[in-house]
């Protein structure tokens, strides 16, 4: 690796660890002050930046909560394409986001508030749909093709419905995993094995 490669790579490090920083330090005052109630003037302020300095890393506010949309995507794709091909649909899926969820490898405190803050304020929930709109323009194709062999015609349909029901189940999932002490895994298993268990 060449001297400015290297270089290079150290300010990419550098920059994701202040991006944190300041997310970390956002998503703690939204819990505990309230999203709308925190200004960004505030959060720099404790990070020990400038406003403008907030805006290179974060464009909105709602960034430095929800973050990327496209952030899990891939993680959540591969982990569906990794299951077994002879594994029920739905099984699938929810092995997929338990599998993504492990990787994420997040700090569940940090997980938690995050969520809370989402939860609780209605432009991040709208954010919070767009994510959902790119995991799902993902996850739906691999299932069709799943779904193809037992049926032709019904597929891209089934595929659909079973990727909105599943992300329904993840938002319900995490939603209890923020307010209580539960593995998040586990949580996540038992909200899509009660949708299972009742159709």
């Amino acid at each position: 690796m060449g001297e400015t490669s290297a270089r290079t790579g150290l300010r990419d490090i550098t920059r994701e660890a202040v991006r944190a920083r300041i997310a970390a330090v956002a998503v703690a005052r939204f819990d505990r002050d309230g999203f709308d109630a925190v200004t960004v003037e505030q959060i720099a302020a404790e990070v020990g930046i400038s406003a403008r300095s907030f805006h290179r890393y974060f464009p909105a506010k709602e960034d430095a909560v929800i973050g990327d949309p496209l952030r899990h995507r891939g993680a959540l794709a591969e982990a569906l394409r990794e299951r077994p091909d002879d594994e029920p649909a739905w099984t699938a899926l929810r092995e997929a986001f338990v599998g993504m969820m492990v990787r994420a490898g997040e700090d569940p405190e940090s997980g938690r508030r995050s969520v809370r803050v989402m939860m609780s304020t209605p432009s991040l929930r709208a954010r919070n749909l767009e994510k959902h709109l790119a995991w799902a323009d993902v996850l739906t194709p691999i299932l069709t093709e799943r779904l193809r062999a037992g049926d032709p015609d019904g597929a891209e349909l089934g595929a659909a419905v079973l990727v909105q029901a599943a992300l329904g189940c993840f938002d319900v999932a995490i939603a209890t995993w923020s307010v209580t002490d539960e593995d998040a895994p586990a949580l996540l298993r038992r909200t899509f094995d009660t949708l299972a268990a009742a159709v």
